[in-house]
């Protein structure tokens, strides 16, 4: 499908996912640009930091020490956000309500070495951490108090990442959060209507037009999605329905890993910058039931927009009104499609 009006005029495109809508004005991509420009980090991390509270044999704030670990690590987050000991209650005074919220939050360190992100790792070592994330799906998904378990990572001061070292979060809690409760309302909804995978079907249209596909090998397709928000929004999913991470084989891990490792190289080689992002796996809760309609998937949300120095930031009608953006979703896959090839 490819529609002209859609790279020259302003216009709405729906998210299959949640059902909401992103507001694309391709016209103000074509404006000069006066706002703020920030400052380039130019520096080099090294291998070992000792004031690092995630670099191996360091002590971290609550008194332990890290074990000397050669690749993935995994430790029950020292400030999390969630308490797995909290006591069940709820507020329902008139328009006054609250309930109690329980999970388990961990830290997953992706190297010992500080000076790496994925982006600098190869794909074996990827894989390690695709096996750990599958590994800790399962074993926090028994847990019978946790009924979703998030995994993420933020990368970069201007996400929020306190810590340069190359590692990722779990969040697992009690109840859906409220991005995860509409993509499993949307794709519930999908397939009790067409018995078939909201995300699937939707991958094989993509594979018919190829204008948003930045990668591909034998399991996994990398792309920019029709509604995309950020400006170089990208989404990796399986070609075939997986309910969750932990469905996949060896090698389909492997495959996975290698198209972390192709999108996060061709970020850094955008802007020629160490790239920051927000990622998340969305896959299906882990409360007992079939959840034959999910179909999982990985998001990576980067705030940059026309340089190193320019940032995207969500203000103004996006605030108040719905989410927009300026740069098409054909327009930056194809930027980041130039930079696999």
């Amino acid at each position: 499908m490819k529609n002209k009006n859609l790279q020259d005029y302003s216009h709405k495109r729906f998210n299959i996912l949640t059902g909401e809508w992103v507001l694309v004005s391709p016209h103000r991509a074509k404006r000069p640009w006066q706002g703020q420009n920030e400052e380039i980090s130019t520096e080099k991390r090294p291998s070992y930091d000792d004031s690092c509270y995630l670099c191996p044999t360091n002590k971290r704030i609550n008194g332990e020490v890290n074990p000397d670990y050669k690749d993935v690590f995994v430790f029950t987050n020292d400030f999390a956000a969630l308490q797995k000991d909290s006591p069940s209650f709820t507020v329902n005074d008139g328009l006054l309500i609250a309930k109690s919220e329980t999970g388990i939050c961990k830290v997953i360190c992706f190297s010992p070495d500080h000076s790496k992100s994925l982006a600098d790792m190869g794909v074996s070592d990827i894989q390690k951490v695709v096996f750990t994330w599958q590994k800790e799906y399962r074993t926090i998904g028994e847990n019978e108090e946790i009924n979703y378990v998030q995994i993420f990572e933020n990368k970069g001061a201007v996400m929020g990442c306190s810590n340069p070292h190359p590692h990722g979060q779990i969040w697992s809690q009690s109840s859906l959060p409220n991005e995860v409760y509409k993509k499993d309302k949307q794709q519930l909804k999908y397939f009790q209507l067409k018995n078939s995978s909201l995300l699937g079907d939707y991958i094989k249209q993509e594979q018919d037009s190829k204008e948003r596909i930045i990668f591909e090998n034998d399991d996994f397709i990398v792309m920019t999605p029709f509604w995309a928000v950020w400006p170089f929004e990208v989404m990796i999913a399986p070609k075939k329905q997986q309910r969750n991470i932990a469905e996949m084989t060896e090698s389909e891990t492997f495959n996975f890993a290698e198209a972390i490792s192709v999108i996060t190289k061709a970020y850094d080689k955008l802007f020629q910058t160490s790239f920051p992002y927000s990622s998340g796996i969305h896959q299906a809760p882990t409360d007992g039931k079939e959840n034959k309609h999910w179909h999982w998937h990985m998001s990576f949300y980067p705030p940059l927009l026309r340089s190193a120095t320019v940032k995207k930031f969500m203000v103004g009608y996006e605030m108040f009104g719905s989410p927009q953006r300026d740069i098409t979703a054909e327009i930056a896959a194809t930027k980041l499609r130039d930079l696999v090839l």
